[in-house]
Order: structure tokens, then sequence, then C-alpha cells
């Protein structure tokens, strides 16, 4: 491959959620921007958020009340100046996305607001500015729609990301030569690949639910970002915390079909098979007590009774509001025979988000000079040990914005530095392509694995028999992308393994249980300071923690 035929820009954004988009809004005043998407552009975690983006807007409200909830709900872990200056922001955020373009319900006046305000468990006042019960669908295709009208924006579709460029692989020596200057892109359509090579790199990847069995998740939610991040180097934090949203459809027919977390804002229950309201047992809010609690209380109850579901019930709130609120919900359901104002919803927990990510500093800087994060890829600390609700979309046009303002200051490696060879390319495959079957069942196999046993629930024997069971698997996954022609399943299911790996061992070296991580052996949370898990490749142990010893294993490759 020749230089010349790399695909150069000043900025390279991976993803293309609302994180990834204001981004690339912001930025593409000072540079043009690439974005590269591995589908469609509108499909991301954020086009399935149905809840909202959380913002103090109320009179009847305040900045110290959302900082609060917040650090309640994270359990000691959240790094609290990060959460003060993303709750301070939230009202220049919002008018910002406002002159963007975006249509939130309006006026509430009860609350005395301009908008009408929802809420979600764990927030102690009405703060959820939504569009119905679509916020995510309507964020993302007001500014994907400002993206493909900018003149200084390109996306590419179908493109999908496999590995970072180190400047030593593309020629680059002195300072430039452990920065990320690019990444390795894989086009779907035709099986092409290219070296995207940049000044600056943002991952903009989203989560990794499709490592579990159930989740809330779209497929592309493979982990990606995070996985291309620590082959390179990069240090990831806090991977144990995955919040199980508590009420996912519980159909044959249905795919990943999140009910929001606003219907219980509104006034929901969640009972059993025998009509019992059962969350006074597991928590004093009930149905509006933090995800996590939720999430368990409800594990608990199917452990208990045996039964494969438990159901929410809206039967006693008025129909036309709860139409009037939830026309997507209500529609949908109702594709499936299910009335959502008129009958018991089954519903079940399922991954839905990971509250660690990519380590990266204030202004989403990750331990690789040239690499930024932005969006669930990122690990910030306004999260901590379980994320508040709707306080996902906020903390990404934070960080898409803190990201943007410190860009300008990068040097410019790729555009002036010069290059001295193209990055030699890595899928230079002689072998055949892997067989679909065989991949298929290795996807199952992990997220099987991951399903069974590092849940909701965890304990040290499903946690070291989850270890033992995904280094076989991975063993065989890198083998064959060593030896195979590179298919874009072979790369998801690379990330995924990896993925699944990490997760377990950062699980094993918490010994405790806090937020999402609840460990049987250790139901308790340990004396001192909390400290998040760091973990990476250069690392000499599995996991780091402040105030514990880790195990002496070494990280995976």
């Amino acid at each position: 491959m020749r230089l010349e035929d790399a695909c150069r820009s000043r900025c390279l954004v991976v993803g293309s959620g609302i994180a990834g988009l204001q981004f690339a809004l912001l930025a593409a005043d000072d540079r043009p921007v690439r974005i590269v998407t591995k589908k469609d552009s509108k499909e991301s975690n954020t086009n399935y958020a149905q809840g909202g983006i959380a913002a103090v807007l109320s009179p009847l409200d305040d900045f110290e009340l959302h900082v609060q909830d917040t650090l309640i709900a994270g359990d000691g872990l959240c790094h609290e100046s990060v959460v003060r200056r993303m709750v301070e922001a939230g009202p220049r955020l919002i008018e910002r996305l406002l002159a963007a373009g975006a249509d939130f319900q309006r006026e509430d006046r009860q609350q005395g607001s301009a908008f009408n305000l929802g809420r979600e468990g764990g927030h102690s006042r009405r703060r959820i500015l939504h569009s119905k019960d679509l916020t995510g669908r309507m964020l993302e295709t007001t500014l994907l729609e400002r993206c493909q009208e900018h003149p200084e924006i390109t996306i590419d579709e179908d493109h999908l990301g496999v590995d970072l460029i180190h400047g030593h692989e593309a020629g680059l020596t002195g300072e430039h030569a452990d920065r990320v200057v690019g990444c390795w892109v894989l086009d779907r359509r035709n099986q092409t690949r290219c070296p995207y090579l940049s000044d600056v790199v943002v991952l903009a990847t989203g989560g990794c639910g499709k490592v579990y069995s159930y989740t809330s998740n779209p497929d592309i939610a493979t982990g990606d970002g995070l996985a291309m991040a620590y082959r390179a180097g990069a240090r990831l934090a806090n991977l144990e915390f995955v919040q199980f949203h508590p009420t996912c459809l519980f159909h044959p027919e249905a795919k990943s079909f999140l009910i929001s977390e606003a219907v219980r804002g509104e006034g929901a229950h969640l009972i059993n098979r025998r009509g019992e309201r059962f969350m006074s047992r597991y928590h004093p809010a009930e149905e509006l007590a933090p995800r996590d609690s939720v999430a368990r209380g409800i594990d608990s109850e199917l452990k208990l009774s045996g039964d494969p579901n438990v159901f929410l019930d809206l039967q006693h709130l008025e129909r036309k509001k709860v139409e009037a609120r939830f026309p997507h919900l209500v529609s949908t359901c109702r594709l499936f025979g299910i009335d959502l104002a008129g009958e018991p919803v089954p519903v079940v927990p399922a991954a839905h988000y990971m509250c660690g990510g990519i380590a990266v500093d204030e202004h989403g800087r990750a331990s690789l000079p040239g690499l930024y994060v932005v969006g669930e890829a990122a690990f910030t600390g306004v999260h901590g040990a379980n994320r508040l609700a709707s306080n996902s979309l906020l903390e990404a046009v934070y960080l898409a914005e803190a990201v943007a303002e410190a860009i300008p200051d990068e040097p410019r490696a790729v555009s002036e530095a010069g290059m001295g060879r193209p990055p030699l390319d890595p899928f230079a495959r002689q072998g055949d392509a892997p067989e679909p079957m065989i991949l298929e069942h290795d996807w199952n196999a992990v997220r099987r694995v991951m399903w069974d046993y590092v849940g909701i629930v965890r304990d040290r024997v499903r946690l070291d028999v989850a270890l033992s069971r995904l280094r076989t698997i991975r063993a065989t996954v890198e083998e064959t992308f060593a030896n195979r022609v590179v298919v874009p399943e072979l790369v998801e299911l690379r990330n995924i393994g990896l993925l699944a790996e990490l997760i377990v061992l950062c699980a094993r070296a918490r010994r405790e249980s806090r937020g999402l991580h609840y460990d049987l052996d250790h139901p308790g949370k340990l004396d001192g300071p909390p400290a998040d898990t760091i973990i990476a490749r250069d690392l000499p142990a599995a996991g780091e923690i402040a105030w514990c010893e880790t195990d002496p294993e070494e990280t995976p490759s």
C-alpha cells in the first residue's frame, strides 16, 4: 500500500452517537472532521435512549440537589469535581442543543418550567427533558442533520474501526512516535481496508452491551473502541460496573426493547406473578430506587419464585396520559399483542450501560497522546459505581464540548510532520474466511458465559469459571484472527471476547460490593476511601485497586 492511499484528516471520529456528532459539529468550525461509523449513521445507543437528558431547569430544583442525587447513585465512586462541572454546565448545554434544533416537550406550569420535566429513579426532583419517549432518536436525528449539512464534516458509513495506529507504525519518530495517529478501518460493504490517518483520533464508539445475552443495546454495541484502546496500551477503568436496566420487555419476538425508567417515574408499579408489589422488600424508595437496587430486587424475586419475569403495571394510571406520554412504547407493545396501559407488561433486567470505560481526564484525553474519548466509551468518573438515570446524554454533550475545546492545542503530527512509510497492513491474510457457524457459536458462548456467571449478582467461584471459559474461547478467536481473512463478524467477536475477560478481571479485583457490582463473597464495603479499578496492558497485575492486593496474573494481550 502506498502512503498516499491512506485516508488523511485533521480530526477522525470513530462512531456516530450524540457524543461523536456533537463533538464533530463543534470541532468542524476549526478544522475538517471525518466520521467513520460501522453501520448506518443513525444506528447507535443514543437512538435507543427513551428517557431523556437531565438538567436543572426548574425553580424548584438546584445544582446541589442534582449533584447529590448523582453522588448517592454512584455509591461513593463518583469524581465529585467532574460531576459538579457537568451539572453546572447543564443549562448551557441544553441551550446549545436547542440552538441546533432539538425539540423537547414544552411547558410544565406545575413545575414553573418552560419544559415538561420528567422524573426517574434516583432523582429528587423533576429534571428530565424528553421528546415524549423518543428523546435519543430526536437528538440523533437533529445532530446528524446538522452534520450532514456542514461543509467540513464527512461521514463514511458501514466502516468498522479495527485497531489504532501508533506514530512509529507510520514512520514517525521522536515525540510523535508513540502518538495515536489513526485507525485501521474495514469497509463492511466490500471488505476492503484502509488506514485512516489523523492528527487527532476521537473514539465515540459506545458501550459493550452485546457482551451479554440479554441487553437493551443494539447489535453495534460490541465494545470496539474499548478493545482497540486496550490493545493500543490505553488505560481502562471500572469495567466491573455494568448497569442492568431493570425493565426490558420479556417477549420471544422482542429484541432488546427497553421499557423506559420514565414509566416508573410516572407511577408504574412492579408486581410479581401473584400481582403483589415487592420492591418495598428491597429498597425504601420502591420503584423509584436507583437502577442497581431495582435490578437486584427483580433478580432476587425471580430466584425466589423461579418465574422467568416480573411485570410492570400501569393499569391504575389514566390511559390517555399513558398514551400521550409514551406513544412509542404503547405502539411497540401493541405490535407484540400487549396493551401497555391495560395489562401487566412482562419485563426482565438486561445489560444496559457501561459505567466504566477508557480512562480520560477532564478534557477527554486518554492515557495515549493523540487519543480522545467521548460518550459511553469514556470513563470520566461522573457515574461512579452506578449511573443516575438520564445523566448519560448530559455527560455525552458535556464531554464533547470539553474535547472540542482541547484539540486546537494538539500538534499536526499527520498533516504537517509527514510520514516516513505507510503502516503495515495487519489484514493481509492467506487463509480462508472463517466459517459463519463457528463465529456464531463462539459469539453465543461468550455472551452466555457472561450472563450466567458475571451478571447482576456475582461470586468468586462464578468469576473463576467465567475467566477459564472465556480464555479458552479467546485463544481460539485470536488464532482465527491471525490466520484467517478478517471479516466484520470476526472483528466484533474478537472485541467482545476481550471485553468479557477484562470485565471479569476487574470484577475479581474488587473484593467488595458497591453500586452495580454485588459480590456474594464480599457483601460489604471495604474500609477507607473508595478507589477506581484500573486495567491496562502495561500494568503488573490484571486489575489495580488502591486499597487491595491484586491477583498476580498477566493481563490479556
